[in-house]
């Protein structure tokens, strides 16, 4: 049995990250700000009241985590705006950075003495925030966290390697969800593919870009 923390689990994927994880025996620990009715049913436990954009809440994680260690994080919370060329909103896209790219890394900061050798830190980033992949553009703040993102994540993959600590930059897919509008994939295949790569990954693997499907992603 793993002792696993997720963020953003009161809905969308990391709802359904804690659902699977549940059914298989896992003991979860769900992270969020306000728990919905769904994620309150499960046999879990919830700690709730967590921003993961404020250093405040990050003392309070710390506080209600509780004793042991963590053998599995996964930096699941995030925020979407969109923004283009003609309409950028500055002040939304700096919500994004707090959240997208900077939450995982106070996250991680935070639960780091919960954590060792044989650890693992999953990190929900998005292909949108390939430089190589963006043929498209537009969604600035989104695009910016989320390549901020993953550059934080490929530092904490070279620190923490001397650990024994695997980090993994994983995509969700387009994920059917309130974010999305609805649009995409089921939360629950998105989910089941998320949890293949956090079983496979290891310290040969700490820093890959990796879509849910396995398929390894250009940065």
């Amino acid at each position: 049995m793993n002792r696993i923390l997720i963020t953003g689990a009161n809905r969308g994927i990391g709802l359904e990250l804690c659902r699977q994880l549940v059914a298989r025996g896992e003991e979860v620990i769900a992270v969020c700000r306000t728990p919905s009715s769904q994620l309150s049913s499960m046999k879990l436990r919830v700690i709730a009241g967590i921003d993961v954009s404020t250093a405040e809440s990050m003392l309070d994680l710390q506080d209600q985590a509780g004793p042991g260690g963590l053998d599995w994080v996964i930096n699941n919370a995030g925020i979407l705006s969109v923004e283009n060329l003609d309409s950028l909103d500055f002040e939304a896209m700096e919500k994004q950075f707090r959240v997208n790219a900077l939450g995982p890394l106070r996250v991680t900061s935070a639960l780091l003495p919960k954590l060792g050798a044989g650890s693992k830190i999953g990190i929900i980033t998005s292909r949108m925030g390939s430089i190589e992949d963006n043929t498209s553009g537009g969604y600035y703040g989104y695009r910016m966290s989320k390549a901020a993102v993953n550059m934080a994540s490929m530092s904490l993959a070279r620190d923490l390697q001397g650990r024994g600590i695997a980090v993994a930059l994983l995509h969700p897919g387009m994920v059917a969800t309130d974010m999305t509008g609805g649009r995409g994939i089921s939360p629950e295949q998105s989910a089941h593919g998320l949890i293949q790569r956090m079983d496979a990954l290891d310290m040969k693997h700490t820093g890959s870009f990796w879509h849910a499907n396995g398929e390894h992603l250009p940065w």
